[in-house]
């Protein structure tokens, strides 16, 4: 019998949601993404303890610091992904300038430049930016430089519309935090998969995108059981942890494709300037909430790994 993980992959491009190198050559996805949390675990990966040893070791002999270290490591793990993976390793802009539009522009050049010094090209990269109005703005001015982006931490329409003005070459929304927040603010335990807010707010984008032309490839991203996943089959793409991905595999049920551009139903045009960014993203608390909590994680992440690094330094 065919897995529902087969099935899926004739459909939908499947990106595994990890930076474990020992994960990514198991389950042998299209693409791979990463966060400073999927580094972490990465940083204890014995596939990965080679490249972590040797640039820390160079790191030191240069008299490099910690952070210096940290960032030119990130690249390092992601060099070891670009040589496994027929496509493309997103690697991510520093959360703790995802208000800064200059410095978040500056910033992916650097990560471009480390890539092309170990003879990677950009073509392989996706530059990941949180969908805050400057990132969503950074992220314009790198797809003009011909570099292209993942706007991850998305939450909402309003998020969506921006990141499609920008010409951005990919979204990550969010499903399984979106259905947290629920979760929490209604009481309830579950949701069947039609009704999961998640799942809701991702189909909804895919209209949207598809009804108006808009070349964006949607990623859905976050998942809590494989219903949210199945529940999105035939999505552009869909970013899996190897858990998830593990019981897609070995379930042999028959899969029914649920997203196609065929069948998207007509959606007007939204018009997204940076006063109405604001005024929705206000308006809405799971996305203000789940953005700012997003970012906060990752940047606490991003701290740990610098640590973890310094440690490892010292040792």
């Amino acid at each position: 019998m065919t897995s529902v993980l087969d099935q899926l992959r004739e459909m939908t491009v499947v990106v595994a949601d990890t930076g474990e190198v020992a994960a990514v050559k198991e389950y042998k996805p299209v693409d791979c993404t990463t966060n400073p949390s999927l580094v972490l675990k990465a940083m204890k990966d014995p596939a990965s303890e080679g490249v972590v040893a040797r640039e820390i070791e160079a790191g030191k002999k240069a008299g490099k610091s910690a952070a210096e270290v940290t960032d030119i490591l990130t690249v390092a793990i992601g060099a070891e992904l670009a040589a496994i993976v027929p496509g493309r390793v997103s690697t991510e802009v520093d959360a703790c300038l995802s208000f800064d539009t200059d410095a978040s522009v500056k910033r992916a050049h650097q990560i471009i430049d480390e890539y092309a010094s170990r003879g990677i090209g950009k073509e392989k990269i996706l530059i990941k930016l949180a969908s805050t109005w400057e990132g969503i703005r950074a992220a314009e001015k790198l797809q003009g430089d011909g570099i292209d982006c993942n706007l991850t931490l998305l939450f909402s329409m309003a998020q969506a519309v921006a990141c499609a003005d920008a010409k951005a070459y990919l979204i990550s929304p969010f499903v399984g935090r979106i259905t947290d927040w629920y979760k929490k603010n209604e009481g309830r335990d579950s949701y069947a998969p039609d009704e999961d807010p998640g799942v809701k707010s991702v189909r909804r984008i895919y209209d949207y995108y598809k009804s108006n032309g808009i070349k964006t490839v949607v990623m859905g991203a976050s998942f809590r059981n494989t219903d949210q996943i199945k529940a999105l089959a035939g999505c552009d793409n869909l970013t899996i942890a190897p858990n998830l991905l593990d019981e897609l595999g070995s379930d042999t049920a028959n899969l029914t494709r649920v997203l196609s551009a065929d069948t998207a139903t007509g959606v007007d045009p939204i018009s997204m300037d940076e006063a109405t960014f604001r005024w929705q993203m206000n308006s809405d608390a799971m996305a203000t909430e789940k953005l700012a909590e997003g970012i906060r994680n990752f940047d606490a992440d991003h701290k740990k790994l610098i640590e973890l690094v310094a440690d490892k330094m010292a040792g």
